[in-house]
């Protein structure tokens, strides 16, 4: 008989979106004038200071070793590679003095750099 605790570790939230950032990409789909199909693709790519980037793009074309997550109403897409990087991050967004876009809060990254574009692990 399986452990209930290893169940639920099982299926760790992949990304956790925040009202703020709920709202800006409900946003950004309606000024976009994007369909009702379309969904958030994110992403890790080589660069940066920290040696890691964050993409956050729209999309609508899925591909076969996407994996699909859904959190407080968006739909979120992540690639085969990026999963591992992201998983229990935290999709926030900061409209304040600092700067104005989507932050990520990434608690399997070990150094981020001070912009928080980028991250090791």
């Amino acid at each position: 008989m399986r452990n209930t605790a290893c169940l639920m570790n099982e299926n760790p939230v992949m990304i956790k979106v925040k009202d703020t950032a709920r709202e800006e990409v409900m946003r950004l789909i309606s000024a976009n004038e994007q369909s009702e199909d379309a969904f958030i693709r994110v992403g890790v790519k080589g660069g940066g200071c920290s040696g890691l980037m964050y993409e956050l793009t729209f999309d609508r074309d899925m591909k076969e070793s996407d994996k699909v997550f859904e959190d407080n109403g968006v739909k979120i897409v992540v690639d085969r590679k990026s999963y591992l990087y992201l998983v229990g991050t935290e999709l926030d967004y900061s409209g304040g003095l600092n700067g104005k876009g989507f932050v990520f809060v990434n608690p399997n990254a070990s150094r981020t750099c001070g912009c928080g574009e980028s991250f090791s692990i």
